[in-house]
């Protein structure tokens, strides 16, 4: 598929508010509202546009505490052991397969410290985790997408 820069811009739009009308959309890009739905239903038919969300405040819902935590594992662990494995923990908000030492990167988000401390351990009790490193973020620099 191929997507043209009237493409790109209509999905800049989107991530930036998927609230916005066609019509405030199509002001923006120079196309009538019917134009850019007919661009947005491609972009969805074709799996560019996979889904649209609520990008809520995590202090807001109660989770005031997150990590980052490296995970060394056992022999060969494959990806989808480590994707289950994370599914499994309500905490987990992010898992992704990494260079370096680490064989993953997990993302931790839970209520305060003690809370996040039972996640980590519960986390560390998989079979095939080894070992982990992990780091609390202090403050978050810049806004999540």
């Amino acid at each position: 598929m191929r997507i043209d820069d009237v493409d790109q811009q209509i999905i800049a739009l989107l991530q930036e508010d998927a609230r916005s009308s066609f019509a405030e959309i199509g002001a923006k890009v120079s196309l009538s509202a019917p134009a850019v739905k007919r661009r947005v239903d491609r972009l969805r038919a074709e799996k560019v546009i996979r889904g649209f969300t609520a990008v809520v405040d995590p202090v807001a819902v109660g989770w005031t505490a997150e990590m980052f935590v490296e995970l060394f594992c056992t022999g060969r662990t494959t990806p989808v052991q480590i994707a289950s494995a994370a599914r499994r923990h309500a905490a987990v908000v992010g898992a992704y397969t990494v260079s370096g030492e680490a064989d993953a990167l997990v993302h931790l988000r839970a209520a305060d410290i003690a809370a996040l401390e039972q996640a980590l351990e519960k986390l560390r009790a998989e079979p095939f985790v080894r070992s982990t490193r992990s780091m609390v973020v202090l403050s978050r620099l810049l806004p999540t997408t």
